[in-house]
């Protein structure tokens, strides 16, 4: 009985030190946002605002670079890759699925293989055409290469197969086409997969780095990604500032972290056991 509590308070110690370490990162983005250059300098470094909070860093770095409207274009990126990859993924996992396709496995295996092609080597067709359709320094552009997703279409298939097809049979009996058994059925009780590919998709467009640089010229139409390195390469830069940004950056991905945490756990297991 002993050894059975002793290791679970060593257990809940390693996890307690374990929470610190990755939370320290964050606790220190915020505090360093309200110092100032004497902290953030000092040596050994300051774990608090010893020489005064200077709230002062969020508003500089607005007003060095359009923050204001780069967080905007982040959110309208984030929410069209989002609603995309829900879209085609729901569709594309239904069909191989539910619908009496020849040769389902094979096709489904050359959709995964998309998976194995890096991003890097399709970079410059996919940046040509954006230009060739005018569509530079838009929403348009920076979403329209990652509407379809070959990781999403994989988690829903699998949260599927789960599902007996005497649901579907029933529902044909009942008189159900595809679309009504998709979007009444089959979509409301795989809310925890939809869930967890939401959030992944989320997490993945809000940190893209590379394309939105690629896509964009115009710093107003540029992600907050992209201007929080312009904070650091600007004349009036400090440590304080920059982490500012980081932090205005961060809270979006904290929020969906946080709360959605149980239907990332959820929807990734969905399947997995039956």
């Amino acid at each position: 009985m002993r050894s059975r509590r002793r290791g679970t308070v060593l257990t809940y110690v390693l996890l307690t030190v374990m929470f610190l370490v990755v939370l320290f990162p964050v606790y220190y983005g915020l505090v360093g946002s309200f110092m100032g250059e004497r902290d953030t300098n000092s040596f050994p470094p300051a774990l608090w605002p010893e020489h005064g909070i200077f709230p002062e860093n969020y508003g500089n770095a607005l007003d060095i670079i359009p923050l204001g409207s780069q967080y905007l274009t982040s959110v309208g990126q984030t929410l069209g890759i989002m609603v995309g990859q829900l879209v085609t993924s729901i569709l594309a996992a239904y069909a191989f699925v539910f619908l009496p396709l020849r040769w389902r496995g094979f096709w489904f295996a050359v959709f995964l293989s998309t998976m194995m092609i890096p991003f890097e080597s399709i970079i410059i067709p996919n940046y040509l055409l954006i230009s060739s359709l005018g569509l530079k320094d838009t929403i348009a552009g920076l979403t329209l290469p990652f509407l379809a997703t070959g990781f999403g279409t994989f988690l829903l298939r699998q949260s599927f197969l789960s599902f007996p097809m005497e649901l579907r049979d029933a529902a044909r009996v009942d008189g159900a086409g595809h679309f009504r058994f998709l979007f009444s059925i089959l979509v409301p009780l795989s809310r925890p997969s939809l869930a967890a590919l939401g959030i992944w998709s989320a997490l993945s467009a809000w940190n893209m780095y590379f394309w939105p640089l690629l896509a964009t010229e115009d710093p107003r139409h540029q992600t907050i990604q992209i201007g929080i390195s312009q904070l650091q390469s600007s004349d009036g830069d400090t440590p304080g500032m920059v982490l500012a940004g980081v932090m205005l950056a961060l809270f979006p991905t904290l929020l969906l972290v946080i709360f959605g945490q149980r239907f990332i756990v959820r929807g990734l297991t969905t399947g997995a056991v039956k």
